[in-house]
């Protein structure tokens, strides 16, 4: 890492919208070398921020999706069945998976859904953590470079096909929790990704989406994800039928539901208990919000 922790700092800063205390600690445990884990629902910008790190820094980012299909030999790699069969078992014909691959260019090694990685899988890492290196059969020891980490993100309210993460991994890690931003954050964030210059209608999306967090048979709500959307596919609804989202005349309100259903929906888990759908919940919710998007009226009118 050429480029000084302050110089990154303050590139990092321009371009992620809020997030100070995030960005910090990040890059204070990742610029005194340690390993990293992040922790919080998804969505929260935790990928957006490490590729902001890593490009920064002009390092890889070598993504890995975490699942219990993930094995020891998909983490480190294999031999070419084809090379093995012609030639025997040679290091050149080795095909590193993403701990070598991170470890031999330097990059951050980033496992989204670490708890639901395998115990046996997650044990092959302590080599890399502890030694920052790791020997393969057939191939020997590969020594990572100076750069190189591991960071981990998971969803600690997620409980479904999770397992637990041993004291020895724990061990090795910083944590940081990380919780959903503020809400002019968030209308920032909506307006920049979007595009969108319909104030009324992004502060409507941003309302409705932080709702679902808070409503009483959620058990999981929408990330910001759920407001840049509703906020794109209301566009899109609204230039099929014609009806302008700003200036004179605006009817936002005539897409807002059904973009809301078609954005959210997918996004919110309801407690198991209940009956009703996602589709009645965000009714619900858009209506105490925006009333005249369901057929009401505000103060009763």
């Amino acid at each position: 890492m050429t480029a000084t922790v302050q110089a990154i700092y303050q590139a990092v800063r321009e371009e992620v919208v809020g997030r100070e205390r995030e960005i910090t600690s990040i890059l204070a445990a990742i610029s005194a070398g340690r390993d990293l884990l992040l922790e919080g629902p998804p969505g929260i910008g935790k990928s957006t921020i490490l590729r902001t790190i890593t490009r920064h820094y002009d390092i890889p980012l070598v993504l890995v999706e975490g699942n219990a299909d993930l094995t020891p030999a998909k983490l480190i790699g294999y031999h070419n069945p084809a090379q093995v069969v012609r030639h025997g078992y040679r290091p050149e014909d080795f095909v590193p998976g993403p701990l070598p691959d991170a470890m031999q260019r330097g990059g951050f090694l980033y496992i989204e859904e670490f708890n639901r990685v395998p115990e046996d899988t997650l044990n092959t890492l302590l080599t890399a953590m502890a030694e920052r290196e790791i020997t393969i059969p057939r191939v020997g020891t590969l020594r990572a470079l100076p750069t190189f980490r591991i960071v981990a993100a998971m969803n600690p309210f997620d409980n479904v096909g999770t397992a637990r993460i041993s004291i020895s991994i724990y061990d090795r890690l910083c944590r940081l929790a990380m919780g959903y931003q503020s809400e002019e954050e968030e209308r920032q964030i909506v307006a920049l990704r979007t595009g969108s210059d319909a104030t009324r209608l992004i502060e409507a999306a941003v309302a409705i989406t932080r709702a679902t967090r808070e409503h009483p048979e959620a058990r999981l709500g929408s990330s910001v994800r759920g407001a840049i959307d509703l906020v794109l596919v209301a566009h899109q609804l609204a230039e099929i039928r014609g009806t302008p989202l700003n200036g004179d005349g605006a009817r936002f309100e005539d897409v807002l539901l059904e973009a809301a259903s078609l954005a959210l929906s997918s996004k919110i888990s309801l407690h198991e208990t209940t009956e009703r759908t996602p589709e009645d919940v965000i009714r619900e919710i858009v209506a105490g919000i925006v009333p005249e998007a369901v057929g009401g009226s505000k103060d009763g009118e």
